[in-house]
C-alpha cells in the first residue's frame, strides 16, 4: 500500500514596520500592523478560505479516506483572530471532521532549535497548549520551522512525547534509499517520514511553469508518475508518498486561473481509484510501518529550503549572524532580568522570516527570497530588524 500523506505548512510572520534611528528608545510597536492586516485579508481570500472549503468537501466526499496534516504557528493563528477569524472558523471545521490532523512546532516559527533549547521548549510547549485549546488536539507529530532537523533534535522531540518527526527527503542523506519508507532517528526511539521533494515541487513550484517540460500537469500524469515509482517497490509494504507543502501554494503561488484547485480536487478521486493508493495522517506511520524501520542519522541540520537544502537560507551572511545571535542573547537578558512584559516583543524577532528577508543569495533561490520580502533589498531588512533590536535593548536596560 502507497499511503499519501498530505501535510501543508501554515505561516504568515509579523513584519517589520520601517523603523528608522530616530524610532530608538521611543517604546513604538515594531510591527507593520496595516501591512500584516493587508496580507492576511489578500492569501485569506485567495488561499486559505477557498482550500478549506475544498479540503472540507473532499473529506465528506470521500468519507474518512481524504486526510491531510496542517502545522499551523502560533503567530498565524494570533493574525487570523485579528485580521480574518472566518479563517480560523474553516480551520476549527475541518478539525471537527476528525479526519484532519494537526501537528507540534515552535509557536514563533523560529529557529529556537539551533540557539536556544530553554526557548525552543517553551514555544513548542506554547504551540501544544494552542493546538489544545483552537482544536482539541494533542500533536504527537513534530514538523520543526522550515522542516529543520537534526539528530540531537530528535533526542529533545522524545522528551516532549512526540512519536513521529517530518523532515526533508535530502539526497546526501538518504543516498540510494528511497523517501517512500519510514525510517527511524539516529537513537531508534523516534519515526521519520521525509518529503519527497521532487513530486511535491511538481505541484508547489512548477506547476505554472509554461516552460517547464511536464507542464501542464494533469491528474492523470501525477498518478501514472505514481504507479511508475510502486513498481519498484514491494506491494506487501506500507510505504508513504509524503506531498510537504506551502499552505499558501493553493491559490497565493499557483493562483486559481492556473487550475491548482481543480487539479487538487479530482487527485483523491483519482487516487481512491487504485485499491494499492490510500490516504495516511502523518501520526499513522507509527502504526502502519510494518517492516524493520532503517535508522538514518543527521549530523548536521537540514532544511526544506534552497537548493542546498540547509541552514543557509537564514544564517549564510554576517548580517543574519549577527541579528540572530543578538536576538537570543537578548532573550536570555529579558529571562535572567524578570523583564517578561518585553518576551512576547522579542519572541516574536524570533520568527525565522525576519533573517530570510536578509539572505543574500543571487539566481534561481534569490529570487524565491526577493519573492517573500516586503522589503527591497537584504540590507533594508537587516537596518529595521537592528533598530528593532536596539530600541528593545534599551527597554532591557531602561
Amino acid at each position: 500500500m502507497l499511503n499519501f500523506v498530505f501535510y501543508f505548512q501554515v505561516h504568515q510572520p509579523y513584519r517589520l514596520r520601517h523603523l528608522r534611528v530616530l524610532d530608538i528608545n521611543t517604546n513604538s510597536n515594531y510591527f507593520d500592523e496595516d501591512l500584516n492586516a493587508k496580507i492576511m485579508q489578500k492569501v485569506a481570500q485567495k488561499c486559505y478560505l477557498p482550500a478549506n472549503k475544498l479540503m472540507l468537501k473532499l473529506i465528506e466526499q470521500h468519507l474518512g479516506k481524504f486526510k491531510v496534516a496542517y502545522s499551523i504557528s502560533g503567530v498565524t493563528i494570533e493574525q487570523f483572530k485579528k485580521y480574518s477569524p472566518d479563517v480560523l472558523r474553516s480551520f476549527q471545521e475541518l478539525a471537527a471532521t476528525g479526519m484532519v490532523e494537526f501537528l507540534g512546532e515552535t509557536y514563533y516559527h523560529s529557529l529556537a532549535s539551533l540557539y536556544d533549547t530553554e526557548e525552543f521548549l517553551e514555544q513548542v510547549q506554547m504551540h501544544r497548549k494552542l493546538m489544545q485549546e483552537e482544536f482539541g488536539q494533542n500533536p504527537t507529530v513534530f514538523r520543526n520551522t522550515e522542516l529543520i532537523y537534526q539528530d540531537r533534535l530528535s533526542d529533545i522531540i522524545f522528551e516532549e512525547g512526540f512519536k513521529v518527526i517530518l523532515t526533508e527527503g535530502v539526497d546526501r542523506i538518504l543516498k540510494w534509499r528511497s523517501p517512500l519508507y519510514s525510517y527511524k532517528n539516529y537513537s531508534k526511539t523516534i519515526s521519520l517520514l521525509l518529503k519527497y521533494y521532487m513530486l511535491s515541487d511538481d505541484i508547489a513550484f512548477r506547476f505554472s511553469n509554461r516552460s517547464w517540460p511536464e507542464y501542464p500537469l494533469t491528474v492523470e500524469k501525477f498518478i501514472h508518475w505514481i504507479n511508475q515509482l510502486t513498481l519498484s517497490e514491494s506491494k506487501n509494504k506500507n510505504l508513504f508518498l509524503n506531498l510537504f507543502m506551502d499552505y499558501e501554494t493553493f491559490g497565493e503561488h499557483q493562483w486559481e486561473e492556473t487550475g491548482i484547485f481543480d487539479f487538487v480536487a479530482h487527485l483523491p478521486g483519482e487516487v481512491l481509484k487504485h485499491p494499492h493508493l490510500g490516504f495516511a495522517h502523518p501520526s499513522q506511520c507509527y502504526e502502519l510501518s510494518n517492516y524493520q524501520q532503517e535508522s538514518l542519522s543527521f549530523p548536521e541540520p537540514v532544511s526544506w529550503a534552497d537548493q542546498e537544502r540547509d541552514i543557509s537560507a537564514w544564517v549564510e551572511n554576517d548580517m543574519q549572524q549577527n541579528a540572530i545571535n543578538t536576538i537570543y542573547e537578548l532573550i536570555k537578558q529579558i529571562k535572567m532580568k524578570g523583564r517578561i512584559d518585553l518576551l512576547n516583543d522579542a519572541r516574536c524577532l524570533t520568527i525565522s522570516d525576519h533573517f530570510y528577508y536578509m539572505c543574500t543569495k543571487y539566481f534561481q533561490d534569490g529570487d524565491v527570497h526577493k519573492y517573500f520580502s516586503p522589503y527591497d533589498s537584504p540590507e533594508q531588512a537587516y537596518i529595521y530588524y537592528i533598530n528593532a533590536l536596539a530600541d528593545l535593548e534599551e527597554r532591557i536596560n531602561g
